[in-house]
């Protein structure tokens, strides 16, 4: 009898794994439609952006030239960020919650060193929005991504938070830690866009 107890809550356990595995949480694919419609918008600002600097001649206007060397050390810890979250996510599909704090944490000290860095280069520019057109281009874009780098910094903050619960997050229930890692990939994702017209196709 004792026995037959016992092996309920395993075989639930497989069982709840075995959908999992068939029929995806329907939370990650609501952020996925979520961040298709954000990608949408951001598109909207990188088709303004083109139009402005192939509609005038000289882009940017010389008094808002762009800084390169911290930007590009920026994007680099961005960028490999993602590559961090990613060691996370596979260190909870392996039951190691503690692995899953490590990374995480990495993950979180990274983005905001880029927050961070991206502050600095604000305060360091010389020029400010209203500065002329390029200026109110870039402090926007720049600057709604920024926004949603803290808003990725808030999701891990919240995965940590519910890791310390004994049993929140194991091998076999890990949606939450998925969805902050599709939301930080998607935040570096259109980083590489904006630094590409930015600041890379400035130069040219």
């Amino acid at each position: 009898m004792q026995g037959t107890v016992d092996s309920q809550p395993a075989a639930s356990t497989a069982t709840a794994a075995h959908h999992h595995e068939e029929h995806p949480d329907l939370r990650v694919l609501g952020l996925i439609t979520f961040l298709a419609s954000e990608f949408l918008m951001f598109c909207g600002f990188f088709a303004v952006y083109l139009i402005y600097r192939s509609a005038l001649a000289e882009w940017p206007p010389e008094e808002t030239e762009v800084e390169l060397l911290l930007p590009a050390v920026n994007t680099v810890i961005l960028v490999s960020s993602s590559l961090v979250i990613h060691w996370g996510d596979t260190a909870i599909k392996q039951g190691d919650v503690a692995g899953l704090r490590k990374w995480y944490i990495v993950t979180a000290l990274m983005g905001t060193v880029f927050l961070g860095g991206q502050i600095y280069e604000y305060a360091t520019l010389g020029y400010g929005l209203r500065t002329n057109l390029f200026s109110n281009c870039f402090y926007l874009m720049t600057g709604f991504h920024g926004l949603h780098v803290f808003i990725g910094l808030l999701l891990i903050l919240g995965v940590l938070w519910r890791s310390r619960r004994p049993g929140h997050y194991n091998a076999n229930k890990h949606t939450g830690v998925e969805m902050a890692e599709i939301y930080w990939h998607f935040v570096d994702i259109v980083w590489i866009v904006l630094f590409t017209l930015i600041y890379i196709l400035t130069l040219f």
